[in-house]
């Protein structure tokens, strides 16, 4: 029998397998994305039917097969349960994590990307926190974490330090922000306040404990979207079943 390892991670997904089984998909830090086995996780007196669910945080104890892993036991540190019955919140949950199993990668390091999931579940259990927001703020962070930032604290064309009363221009294609003056603005650029553009500078450099301790604006929060939604769609080459789910059910 091969050795057992123990990682930290996430559950990010969980499906039922055969009469008894699931197959879980792990975010971890010492092995990035992987799939597991839990073996008799769905009996009712299985010490792996808790673990073996999405939102679970924890150490994680497997043996490596040719092809997979079996999840031999579990210890969990954070078990988000109350989410489930958290609406509209469980399906930003969701696509918070479909968003982790598309990005998450076998063999990173993906400690970065499971705690900015940790704190934006946190923050979805916080009433006084616009869950439109947290969104933003989830999406924005985990363009940073995978290097796919847009350029935002300088123009991309000349290179200038950004100022209040510049006419500020935002690019998809470029990707990022112009300021105007050098005249080198790309064709599918649109404007952008300056208030946005220190929102996005602040997601994208603020520590991660505080990266959603703050609030907006709606008239700003609209903005953000605008950018963000689209900013991040660029970024994906296919549809997102939880992001479906959660513009029916939420963001109609």
């Amino acid at each position: 029998m091969s050795d057992l390892i123990t990682v930290q991670g996430v559950v990010l997904s969980a499906a039922p397998v055969g009469e008894y089984d699931r197959r879980i998909v792990l975010l971890t830090r010492e092995r990035g994305k992987i799939a597991a086995f839990a073996k008799g996780a769905r009996r009712l007196n299985s010490p792996l039917m808790a673990a073996a669910s999405p939102f679970v945080f924890g150490s994680f104890s497997l043996y490596e097969g040719r092809t997979s892993y079996n999840l031999n036991r579990a210890e969990i540190t954070h078990h988000f349960v109350e989410l489930a019955s958290r609406q509209p919140g469980v399906y930003y949950g969701y696509y918070f994590l479909e968003l982790a199993d598309y990005f998450g990668r076998e063999g990173n390091d993906e400690k970065e990307m499971m705690n900015l999931l940790y704190v934006a579940v946190r923050a979805l259990m916080n009433e006084k926190i616009s869950l439109r927001l947290v969104r933003c703020i989830f999406e924005f962070r985990l363009t940073v974490i995978q290097g796919l930032m847009p350029q935002i604290f300088e123009c991309a064309e000349c290179g200038k330090t950004f100022e209040k009363q510049d006419r500020l221009y935002f690019s998809l294609s470029a990707p990022g922000v112009f300021c105007g003056g050098c005249g080198q603005v790309p064709p599918d650029a649109f404007r952008i306040s300056y208030s946005a553009l220190y929102t996005l500078q602040y997601i994208a450099s603020a520590p991660l404990k505080g990266v959603f301790g703050f609030d907006v604006e709606d008239s700003l929060l609209r903005e953000l979207e605008r950018i963000i939604y689209r900013y991040t769609a660029l970024n994906i080459d296919r549809p997102i079943k939880a992001l479906e789910i959660l513009k029916v059910m939420v963001e109609k």
